[in-house]
């Protein structure tokens, strides 16, 4: 937290010095409500039953100057949980100052960073760690506290990112759903780098398109932000092992009319493992459907992970996913994603749905299903065997 606070007090400062005189402000945001339904009952003493409540709250204010070479974006992100109090936590997704030249940009605070072309798993994006209390697909992303400058040439486009703070993942509690059999104690981590969380990590990533091919390439010193676990020594509780590691990873998406190929690849050390992790696939989809304004999208992957039984756990090692995209292209937005992945060795099935309609300018509303199937005691979800749900969210824009 003295990290955060020396942090947010260097960028106040600069955008009051930068901002005092002019320059234009946008305050949005949300509010939602949302319920989850598990109906199968728990797996582990004290999970939840069969309903869970949150309240979710996300301000979101943006400043640019009049000139527009300097801009300023704050996101925060709250949840206060029913049941599982290590959910009901707070965030700064977003909280950094910006500058623009003619061929470079700087930005400086906490910012978020995608990379990646995949549905199904996103290999490459190795910035941000993961809120894994949001949901288990791992596509909530905390804050990352980062310094990053890219310059722009005809042949590319180059990013550093030096990264002097590293952010815990974030689980689930005793009470919450997802979790194994033993909770995570998240408050004595365990870390390889004797400077533990004020590790400097840095990365590099070059991107760039030729013709119909969109492709990236990176390299990443530093935290991982995938932990393993050790037992702590009373056996009550696992504690997270946060491991240096190197990371060198390719992107590579070709566009051809309706078809999109895609690849994510990674090549990874650490002290306990060197590994290759692929996924790599297809879309293809049906546009104007019966004549109407919707689309339809076909995709299927394919996901492989080499790392070995010493490394963070994945349950993405040798897995087929096939899924759907549906857009209608309304005016209420509404588009739906439904998919399935497989493991190919033990037939364990992951099943995800979610939908998302708009009504009226503020009020909108999201659907979404999971569900695990044939799992058994060797399976890489069995921990999770009994906690298929379906959630509803309201969220109200302002």
């Amino acid at each position: 937290m003295k990290n955060l606070f020396k942090l947010v007090t260097i960028l106040i400062s600069t955008l009051w010095l930068s901002t005092s005189s002019a320059g234009e402000w946008d305050f949005t945001g949300f509010v939602g409500v949302e319920a989850q339904v598990f109906w199968q009952g728990s797996q582990f003493p004290a999970q939840q039953g069969g309903m869970n409540g949150s309240l979710l709250l996300q301000p979101e204010l943006y400043w640019r100057s009049d000139s527009g070479r300097q801009r300023f974006s704050a996101v925060g992100f709250a949840r206060g949980d029913a049941e599982d109090s290590e959910r009901s936590h707070a965030d700064l997704r977003e909280f950094y100052w910006g500058i623009e030249g003619d061929e470079w940009d700087l930005n400086i605070g906490l910012n978020k960073v995608f990379w990646g072309v995949a549905e199904s798993r996103h290999l490459v994006d190795v910035i941000n760690q993961t809120d894994q209390v949001e949901d288990v697909d791992q596509e909530d992303k905390l804050g990352q506290p980062m310094l990053n400058v890219n310059l722009q040439r005809d042949f590319g486009q180059f990013g550093v990112y030096i990264m002097p703070w590293f952010r815990e993942r974030t689980f689930g509690g005793e009470e919450g759903r997802f979790r194994p059999g033993l909770t995570v104690d998240m408050d004595n981590p365990i870390y390889e780098s004797s400077d533990e969380d004020s590790h400097l990590d840095y990365a590099l990533r070059y991107s760039h398109y030729i013709g119909d091919v969109d492709v990236g390439a990176h390299y990443f010193d530093g935290t991982s932000r995938e932990p393993r676990f050790a037992v702590n020594s009373d056996g009550t509780e696992l504690r997270p092992i946060y491991d240096q590691m190197t990371q060198f990873g390719i992107d590579v998406q070709y566009t051809r009319d309706a078809w999109l190929w895609k690849l994510e690849a990674i090549s990874r050390d650490t002290r306990t493992d060197s590994f290759v992790a692929t996924v790599g696939g297809v879309e293809y989809t049906f546009y104007g459907v019966r004549e109407s304004a919707a689309d339809i999208g076909i995709i299927v992957e394919y996901l492989y992970d080499g790392r070995n039984t010493f490394s963070a756990p994945t349950s993405s090692d040798d897995d087929v996913f096939v899924g759907a995209r549906l857009a209608l292209n309304d005016a209420n937005d509404t588009s739906l994603l439904a998919g399935v992945i497989m493991d190919v060795d033990s037939q364990e099935v992951f099943l995800s749905v979610e939908a998302e309609r708009r009504f009226g300018d503020n009020l909108s509303a999201e659907l979404r299903l999971r569900a695990i199937s044939n799992s058994d005691i060797s399976g890489d979800l069995t921990a999770f065997a009994n906690d298929d749900y379906i959630q509803l969210r309201l969220s109200w824009y302002y």
